[in-house]
C-alpha cells in the first residue's frame, strides 16, 4: 500500500469558511489533485499523535490563526518531528504558519513583521536558486500569490536557500536541504477564500492603515502559486489529478 501524505494541521481557518465543511487540509488536497484517501490529517495543535515518519510519504504543514511566538507546547513536538523528517530527507512543505514553524525548527527567527500585516494577492519574484528547484518548476520569474500574516520569518535559518520574495516580505519561500520548503503565502487559497479573509478583517485592516477596498480590487486567482502544490505531489511520488 502506498504511504499517505501527512497533513500536519496547526489550526483552523475562519469560522465562516468552515461552515461549508472545509478547512485548510481540504483546500490543500484539492489543489494537489489527490484523493482524500491518499492523505492523513493530524491536528497537532490539538495534541493528536503524529505517525511514525516511516509510514508517510511526506508532510504538508498548514497555516494557523495562532502566533508562533505564543510558544504553545505543541510547537516543540512539531518542530522536533520536522527536524527528524528533514534529517531523513522526507519531503516537507510548510505553508504560512508551517513555513514559520519549519524555519524556527532550524534556528530561524520568527516574530511580528516590523511593517505590519501582509494580506491580499501579492506579487512575488523568484531568486536565481529557484531556477533549478523542483517545487518551483514551471513558475515564471514573477507571479502572484495569496497571503495573510502578521508574523514572518525575520531571519532565515543558516542552512536555508532563499527562493522567492515580495516587497513586504523578503523571505516568501526558502528550501532547507534538498527536500524541505517553506512558503509564507497560501498556494491552496482561491480568490473567494482570500476575499473572505479581507472582508472579515476589514475593520482591523482599516485601523492598521490598510485599505480593504483596494485590497479586494486586486484579488485574483493565483494558478502559478497553486502549481506549487501539484509539484509537491510529484516530489512525493503521487500523481496530481487522480482525485
Amino acid at each position: 500500500m502506498t504511504r499517505p501524505l501527512l497533513i500536519m494541521k496547526t489550526g483552523q481557518t475562519l469560522t465562516s469558511l468552515r461552515s461549508s465543511g472545509e478547512d485548510f487540509e481540504h483546500w490543500i488536497i484539492r489543489a494537489m489533485g489527490l484523493p482524500a484517501s491518499a492523505t492523513t490529517t493530524v491536528a497537532v495543535h490539538e495534541d493528536e499523535a503524529l505517525p511514525p515518519l516511516g509510514d508517510i510519504a511526506g508532510i504538508v504543514v498548514t497555516g494557523s490563526p495562532a502566533m508562533l511566538t505564543d510558544g504553545a507546547p505543541w510547537n516543540a513536538v512539531a518542530a522536533a518531528y520536522l527536524q527528524e523528517a528533514v534529517r531523513l530527507t522526507l519531503p516537507v512543505l510548510g505553508i504560512c504558519y508551517g513555513h514559520q514553524l519549519l524555519a524556527h525548527a532550524f534556528g530561524g527567527r520568527v516574530d511580528y513583521h516590523p511593517a505590519g500585516r501582509e494580506i491580499g494577492t501579492v506579487p512575488l519574484r523568484l531568486h536565481g536558486a529557484a531556477q533549478s528547484d523542483p517545487l518551483l518548476a514551471g513558475l515564471p520569474a514573477h507571479f502572484v500569490a495569496h497571503a495573510t500574516h502578521s508574523q514572518s520569518v525575520l531571519t532565515l535559518p543558516a542552512a536555508a536557500t532563499l527562493l522567492a520574495s515580495s516587497v513586504h516580505d523578503p523571505h516568501q519561500c526558502y528550501r532547507i536541504g534538498e527536500s524541505a520548503w517553506g512558503v509564507q503565502f497560501h498556494p491552496e487559497f482561491t480568490a473567494l477564500v482570500m476575499r473572505t479573509y479581507v472582508l472579515e478583517r476589514a475593520a482591523a485592516l482599516h485601523d492598521e492603515g490598510l485599505k480593504p477596498a483596494e485590497l479586494l480590487s486586486t484579488v485574483e486567482e493565483t494558478p502559478e502559486a497553486t502549481l506549487i502544490l501539484s509539484n509537491f505531489a510529484r516530489i512525493i511520488g503521487m500523481t496530481p489529478g487522480s482525485a
